[in-house]
């Protein structure tokens, strides 16, 4: 209960003490990207037509109005960034008809009676067009940690739009700290490997998992697991539930969805990946402070009894003991309420 408190006061929720007892076991931790490392709210930085050269050009404001047309019936924060950018150059999309999401890949719509795609590499791929006109340009601005969206129609490529979302300030102190004390760190996410690597960089993290589809990201903690691995996830949205369900221990975002909230066993309520080291820690913590109760509780009695027996204590005394016992014990535990990581604690 002094555990649960001590932490709730840092911004960690903790559903059940058992998530204490694995949680300073934990040898992998696992970060989902967006939301989570980064900020969670990105902006459109570029786009790219096939034809014309910026901004001004009717290709751009062509290939702007149709992409957002197409985004407008999603609410995942790549979508958010196009449409809020269109609107910002006094856009006015037409009205998708058909739309349909394509997990881990992109989406579909048809505007205007013209069937519209956009979505990732693999995507264009699938749908046999050529990306190679803009690839150069595309992969350049994927090294610097943009996502990049491709836009087509049914046979023809029309351009790409890239989005930029920041890393949050605190997020390479977390992952340095899991370091530390150990613990391997993991980023897994369905964007492109450029991108993801770019970030990996700049947070520092140790192993890159990257163009998961969504259905897939369980599967990659079940592989860590079976290594021999004690694995917390971390991540924010719907489609991390699974992944937080299949750890060792879910670590969700309070600034995300409920779903991964009541998914997870640990609730992080500042959205700061610094609070995954913050909860590691009063998990050792108590555990620490359960070694030290059983060690005087022990000696108490290993001292007391043989005395008694041989009547070298009257009951009073006995008594007396016991109840000191169990004061010693409670007082030792409540020293937890005033216990602060190492490091100061709060980021």
């Amino acid at each position: 209960v002094a555990a649960l408190s001590s932490a709730a006061r840092l911004g960690v929720l903790i559903k059940n003490v058992g998530t204490i007892e694995v949680a300073r076991n934990l040898t992998a931790i696992v970060f989902d990207k967006t939301g989570t490392l980064t900020e969670g709210h990105p902006s459109l930085t570029d786009l790219e037509p096939t034809q014309g050269t910026g901004p001004g050009s009717e290709a751009y404001t062509q290939a702007l109005r149709l992409a957002a047309a197409v985004e407008a019936g999603s609410e995942h924060p790549l979508a958010s960034a196009v449409v809020s950018h269109a609107e910002s150059k006094g856009l006015t999309p037409p009205e998708p008809k058909g739309f349909r999401a394509l997990p881990g890949r992109g989406l579909t719509a048809t505007v205007g009676g013209r069937e519209l795609l956009i979505g990732s590499r693999r995507l264009m791929t699938e749908e046999n067009i050529d990306t190679g006109p803009l690839e150069t340009r595309a992969q350049a601005l994927e090294e610097k940690g943009m996502t990049v969206m491709w836009v087509a129609g049914k046979k023809d490529l029309l351009g790409f739009i890239a989005v930029g979302d920041a890393i949050k300030p605190h997020a390479a102190q977390a992952v340095a700290r899991l370091g530390d004390a150990g613990i391997e760190t993991v980023m897994l996410t369905g964007d492109n490997r450029r991108s993801a690597q770019a970030i990996a960089d700049q947070a520092g993290v140790d192993q890159v998992v990257a163009e998961v589809l969504p259905d897939h990201k369980a599967e990659t903690i079940k592989r860590l697991k079976g290594e021999g691995k004690t694995v917390g996830m971390v991540g924010d949205g719907i489609n991390d539930a699974p992944a937080l369900a299949e750890a060792d221990i879910g670590f969700a975002m309070g600034t995300g969805t409920d779903v991964a909230m009541h998914t997870a066993g640990i609730t992080l309520m500042r959205g700061e990946p610094t609070l995954v080291s913050d909860a590691i820690s009063v998990s050792k913590a108590t555990y620490s402070k359960i070694k030290q109760n059983l060690f005087w509780a022990f000696i108490y009695n290993l001292t007391a009894l043989p005395l008694a027996a041989l009547g070298f204590l009257s009951p009073v005394i006995a008594g007396a003991a016991m109840a000191l016992s169990s004061v010693s014990v409670v007082s030792n535990s409540l020293l937890l309420k005033r216990w602060r990581p190492s490091y100061g604690g709060k980021s």
